[in-house]
């Protein structure tokens, strides 16, 4: 098992940045295929980006490529969500995953074991 805790959240006007930390602690962090994910008010939980063990491999949804950069340090047992040039649209809670049993990056939600418990990012206008 792993846990994880997301941290880096907060208030940001649009146009800035925010970077967010995912501290994993329990197994051997760089077994787990590692994701963030967000869910606004009354939205569904969506993919944001992911990354391969290793960290060579990253994905991005359409909606943030270009302004959000996805890295993991296995040492630290850390990934994070580098997030620039943020837009109102972007506020959600922010959620890291983990799997460890495929070997491809997921993008549903469901074929994630482990998650964090969210760290609240909120872009004004």
């Amino acid at each position: 098992q792993v846990q994880l805790v997301e941290s880096g959240g907060g208030l940001v006007q649009a146009g800035g940045s925010l970077r967010l930390s995912c501290a994993a602690s329990g197994r051997t962090f760089s077994v787990y295929v590692m994701g963030w994910f967000r869910q606004a008010p009354g939205e569904e939980r969506e993919f944001v980006a992911g990354i391969s063990r290793g960290g060579t491999r990253t994905y991005y949804a359409d909606s943030v490529k270009g302004r959000f950069t996805i890295s993991r340090n296995n040492a630290q047992n850390t990934v994070y969500l580098q997030m620039n040039s943020l837009k109102p649209e972007d506020t959600a809670v922010y959620y890291c995953a983990a799997d460890s049993v495929l070997n491809r990056v997921p993008v549903a939600s469901y074929e994630y074991d482990y998650w964090g418990q969210g760290t609240q990012v909120t872009v004004s206008s």
